[in-house]
C-alpha cells in the first residue's frame, strides 16, 4: 500500500522568522486523524531566517533527528555540546530523561532543516547527543545509511527505536530500489526536486506513506530524498 501526501495538505505556520511545514500535528496545526506514522511523532520541514532561531527550550523521552538541507544549524545543549552543522550533515539527541537546547541560525542565508521525532522503545533513557558530518557525496546514487536501532555499524547514529533512516540524492535519469518488507513499513520525503515512486509522481514536499511494498525512485531531475523504514503500526 502506497498513499501519496501532497505538500499542499501539510500543516503550514508562518512566523516571518519560521516558516514551516508539518508533516504531522505539531503547534497551531492540529488534526486528530495526522498525530503520527508508526512511531514517527514528528517531522517538520523548517525554514529559519538569519540571526534568529529557537531559544533554550527543553525536550523529555524522545529521540530527535535533524537532516540539514541548507545553511548552518548552530545547537547547543545542557549537556555542554555545541555544534554548526551544514548542509547534508545530521545531529541526533536522545532527549530521554530531560535536556535542553537551542538551535540558531547565525548564517546569512535562510536556514532549512528536517526536525525529526520518533518515539523511544521506553522512557527514562540518559540524554545523549551526536553528530555526523557526512560528505554530501556519501548519498549521491546510492542509500546512506544514516540512524537506527538495529545495532547495525553501518549506521553511524544507533538510536532507541526500532527504525532505519537513509537519504539518497539521485542524478537525472537514475533510479534506485528499496524494499519495504512484511510487518514494516515507510515513510519518505521528497527534500528537493521531482521524482517517480511506483508510477507516482512526487514534487518538493510531498510525501508517501508505504506499508509492506517495495518502491523504485526514478530522478526526473535532482532528487532529494529521506527515508524513515519502521515496524508496522498495529
Amino acid at each position: 500500500m502506497i498513499n501519496l501526501i501532497k505538500r499542499d495538505s501539510l500543516g503550514h505556520s508562518n512566523e516571518h522568522w519560521l516558516d514551516s511545514f508539518h508533516h504531522f500535528s505539531f503547534s497551531s496545526y492540529y488534526n486528530p486523524d495526522n498525530i503520527n506514522f508508526g512511531v514517527l511523532r514528528v517531522l517538520n520541514d523548517d525554514m529559519v531566517a538569519p540571526t534568529t532561531g529557537f531559544n533554550t527550550h527543553p525536550h523529555k523521552d524522545m529521540e530527535i533527528i535533524s537532516y540539514v538541507v541548507d545553511g548552518e544549524l548552530t545547537h547547543a545543549d545542557s549537556m555542554d555540546n555545541k555544534r554548526v552543522l551544514k548542509r547534508g550533515q545530521v545531529q541526533y539527541m536522545s532527549a530521554g530523561t530531560g535536556v535542553t537546547h537551542s538551535e540558531h541560525n547565525y548564517g546569512h542565508n535562510i536556514l532549512r532543516f528536517l526536525q525529526i521525532w520518533i518515539f523511544p522503545d521506553k522512557e527514562g533513557y540518559i540524554p545523549n547527543y551526536g553528530d555526523v558530518l557526512f560528505d554530501f557525496e556519501d548519498r549521491v546514487n546510492k542509500w546512506m545509511p544514516i540512524a537506527s536501532g538495529s545495532g547495525d555499524s553501518t549506521f553511524p547514529i544507533q538510536v532507541h527505536a526500532d527504525v532505519n533512516v537513509y537519504a539518497t540524492y539521485l542524478t537525472p535519469g537514475d533510479s534506485i530500489d528499496f524494499k519495504v518488507g512484511k510487518d514494516r513499513q515507510a515513510y519518505l520525503v521528497a527534500v528537493e526536486g521531482e521524482m517517480e515512486i511506483n508510477s507516482i509522481l512526487l514534487e518538493e514536499r510531498d510525501a508517501l506513506e508505504i506499508v509492506e511494498e517495495d518502491i523504485n525512485i526514478y530522478a526526473g531531475n535532482s532528487s532529494h530524498v529521506l527515508i524513515i523504514e519502521m515496524a508496522k503500526e498495529k
